[in-house]
């Protein structure tokens, strides 16, 4: 699990993680830069990461190689998906990103277990994560671990909306 000094590293990870995913050599979203600049502080921003460790109800996992590298990340906790069967008494896993360099090398199934565990430690619940409605590696990956499309909404990033997937388990 990340700690209060993991901050800084989750910053920088999670906005080069978000960037060659779905800009830089990624998926090529278009992003407008202004809407990025203003954006991405408030999402991947080491304040933002520092208050989600802090946080009582939600948990961040760092992944890292053998020498220490982090190159992944997982963020969970009460469901906050715009869905209306969906409730904050739900589980959502909110984040899973990991660095294309460590692809295929099951850090993030490892991520993606943690998380899941974390939220199933509460006993028996639904469980709900989002999607951008393009990442069909993404879906694919959640739909054999039991998650099912159940809704759909749009993302905002700035001004930009992304069409995303929700999937629910349970």
């Amino acid at each position: 699990m990340a700690e209060a000094t993991d901050a800084e590293a989750l910053s920088r990870l999670s906005e080069a993680t978000f960037r060659e995913t779905f800009m830089e050599g990624g998926f090529g979203i278009p992003y407008p830069p202004e809407d990025v600049a203003v954006w991405a502080p408030k999402t991947f921003g080491a304040d933002v990461f520092a208050a989600r460790i802090a946080g009582p109800d939600t948990r961040v996992w760092i992944g890292e190689t053998a020498d220490g590298v982090a190159r992944g990340y997982a963020v969970a906790g009460p469901c906050q998906l715009p869905h209306p069967e969906a409730s904050t008494e739900d589980g959502e896993l909110r984040m899973l990103y990991v660095a294309r360099a460590a692809q295929g090398t099951g850090l993030g199934a490892r991520l993606f277990d943690a998380a899941i565990g974390w939220l199933e430690r509460s006993g028996p619940r639904r469980l709900w994560l989002g999607v951008w409605s393009g990442n069909d590696k993404a879906q694919h990956f959640y739909a054999a671990r039991g998650f099912a499309t159940v809704g759909a909404y749009q993302y905002a990033v700035g001004n930009w909306r992304d069409d995303e997937f929700i999937m629910r388990r349970g």
